[in-house]
């Protein structure tokens, strides 16, 4: 693949609550509905799953289709580092979290672009959000706004954690059946804090991998 410039659950891990505070309403702002666990595990190569999965190619960073419907907007309000390594994976944790959005928007976890921004903790907590959206039966709307990025690596330059702010306050949850859009009063609890481990790719193909997701809900820092 070539690159290009850039886009309840089981159990709680005991590091660290994960959440993505996607889709705000009177039933789902609390977070216990989006608290999961994960754990780091070995992944399938991200471009076979993309083939296998039958990823549309065209005007699709790395080859994997990660759209969104034009009410579902996720901005990425930061800059890049200059580090190269860094940039990619920043670009990637990106992709994840649109990856995820996508398989809402599709109805399925079943996506090419989870399997392939996503690997261990990071592809159970994407599927577990996409999961309890479909059973739900709701999916998105609005504007999702990240924000205040950081990255810092690890010695080896393997992984890369990508930290940001979200502020989910004009970001609501959608009835698939009615179409009605379910908004609450604006709090703290639309406000969060993301660490996300990107992992590099051994193939060549300078993909980075969502392996870990931490998160610390209603965080003033965002606000």
């Amino acid at each position: 693949m070539k690159r290009r410039s850039l886009p309840v659950a089981a159990a709680l891990a005991a590091t660290a609550a994960l959440l993505l505070t996607a889709c705000g309403s009177e039933d789902d702002k609390s977070s216990d509905n989006d608290k999961i666990a994960g754990a780091e595990q070995a992944s399938a190569t991200p471009k076979e799953s993309a083939a296998a999965s039958g990823a549309p190619a065209e005007d699709k960073p790395d080859g994997v289709d990660v759209s969104l419907p034009k009410d579902m907007n996720l901005v990425f309000d930061w800059e890049k580092p200059k580090d190269t390594n860094e940039a990619a994976a920043m670009d990637d944790a990106a992709n994840y979290v649109r990856a995820i959005y996508h398989g809402v928007d599709k109805r399925t976890s079943k996506v090419a672009a989870v399997t392939a921004y996503s690997t261990g903790g990071g592809l159970s907590y994407a599927k577990t959000q996409i999961d309890d959206r479909v059973e739900g039966g709701w999916t998105a709307t609005g504007t999702r706004r990240h924000y205040q990025a950081t990255t810092r690596s690890a010695a080896n330059g393997t992984s890369v954690e990508v930290a940001f702010c979200v502020d989910s306050s004009k970001f609501y949850g959608k009835e698939i059946k009615t179409g009605k859009v379910l908004k609450s009063d604006p709090s703290i609890a639309d406000y969060d804090h993301f660490k996300i481990i990107m992992v590099k790719v051994p193939t060549g193909d300078e993909l980075w991998q969502a392996s870990k997701v931490f998160v610390e809900t209603k965080a003033e820092q965002c606000r």
